[in-house]
């Protein structure tokens, strides 16, 4: 068995969920007492969260840097990197350290292709809806027609993330808000929505949803799981 670099903490709330669905994949798959090897770098999210908003992207990349390379040196055999916004300096993390990155798009759209759908909503933080690292890598490289909400959507879900879901909040006006913005991007055309942000699975149900959810916290973690064990 391959131990599992964790980087978490972006926020603590997310990464919970993929301790638990490594460790109950490992013992669903191996049985008895069986549980995942793993080494987690836990950040303090607030000054992640900080730099993030003020645009310091150089800084938040040296930050990632530390952890990954602190994280191979005590053993990981491969890195995870717990949420899908900090995936914004994966390249930058991959070429520092000398062992591989699950790169979580990768795993989002192999499970997406799987399922038969080539046009998916994308629901995310700002950074992740909007800049290139991610929607990009999903068109380029895997080949998805990736639709994102409007200008209020995009806000909502923003706000929603930052203010409520990474603070540990749950509400059901905003889960009522997420679901007029899923169903704004299903009647544009999407076969299926990506939970893009690693915390709205913990607001966000199938139920919630006329399309397949694909959340990217259990999709990681069952591929880093799956990774480890191969």
């Amino acid at each position: 068995m391959k131990t599992i670099g964790l980087i978490g903490g972006m926020s603590w709330e997310s990464t919970v969920p993929y301790y638990r669905i490594i460790n109950e994949t490992v013992r669903a798959r191996l049985g008895g007492l069986h549980s995942a090897k793993c080494v987690l770098w836990s950040f303090d999210f607030d000054e992640i969260e900080t730099l993030q908003h003020r645009g310091e992207w150089e800084a938040a990349t040296q930050r990632m840097i530390d952890a990954a390379q602190a994280v191979e040196c005590a053993g990981a055999d491969f890195l995870v990197i717990c949420t899908n916004t900090m995936h914004n300096m994966a390249d930058a993390v991959q070429n520092a350290v000398k062992i591989p990155l699950l790169h979580i798009a990768d795993a989002t759209a192999k499970r997406i292709k799987a399922a038969g759908l080539a046009r998916v909503g994308l629901l995310a933080t700002r950074f992740t809806m909007e800049e290139g690292f991610y929607r990009g890598r999903l068109i380029e490289r895997h080949g998805l027609d990736v639709l994102i909400p409007d200008e209020p959507g995009r806000a909502a879900v923003h706000a929603v993330i930052y203010d409520e879901l990474c603070r540990g909040n749950v509400n059901a006006a905003s889960r009522a808000r997420f679901g007029e913005i899923i169903g704004q991007l299903v009647e544009a055309g999407a076969g299926g929505i990506i939970l893009g942000c690693t915390e709205i699975g913990l607001l966000v149900a199938p139920e919630d949803s006329p399309v397949p959810l694909f959340d990217t916290a259990l999709i990681h973690a069952e591929a880093a799981a799956g990774f480890a064990l191969a």
